[in-house]
């Protein structure tokens, strides 16, 4: 299986407020209403996994920005309103156990979303790419992106774009891994 993050943080390395907000996302410029190669990028993955946290501030919002199956790993999450009938399901079990029961289901290329699902996937050195953008701006506390991993994991940058004044998306790939075809 390929996993691939794509995630947006602030300059100083942060993915939501302290309190897990992530309201400073939409106050970014957009005069072209751009979706910044998110099409493109969900066109290339099977299915989505993100922690509990995740959905929960992804669940506050007022669209659903996932056209792919959604797999919401959480020990503790027991039921789903009826509105994510066949769209969210819950999985739950170690990491290991559950990119078992993905791949069985056909999931062979995976967007891992959400900073503690990213960070158990970099522990487990199973992260194969990193699609990160840069947002302008710095929120002087709140989640980290990466947290404590525990050890170094090298990554290449394969690609970069410049996005209007505002956002830098860098390509990341773990260095000696191949990219898979999309």
């Amino acid at each position: 299986m390929h996993t691939v993050a794509f995630i947006a943080c602030s300059m100083d390395g942060y993915i939501a407020k302290t309190n897990g907000e992530i309201d400073w996302l939409t106050s970014i410029p957009n005069p072209t209403n751009s979706d910044y190669g998110y099409a493109d990028f969900i066109n290339t993955i099977d299915g989505v996994l993100m922690g509990r946290n995740t959905f929960l501030q992804v669940d506050k919002m007022n669209y659903w920005a996932y056209p792919k199956k959604v797999f919401v790993w959480s020990n503790t999450l027991k039921s789903l309103d009826i509105r994510y009938q066949r769209k969210v399901e819950i999985i739950n079990g170690n990491l290991e156990a559950v990119l078992t029961k993905l791949e069985k289901m056909g999931i062979n290329r995976l967007y891992v979303d959400g900073g503690k699902a990213i960070q158990s996937f970099l522990g487990n050195d199973i992260l194969d790419e990193i699609i990160l953008t840069a947002i302008s701006i710095v929120l002087g506390n709140g989640i980290p992106l990466f947290g404590t991993i525990g050890k170094e994991i090298e990554f290449e940058l394969y690609k970069t774009e410049r996005i209007d004044s505002c956002m830098v998306t860098n390509y990341y790939k773990r260095r000696n891994r191949t990219i898979a075809s999309t």
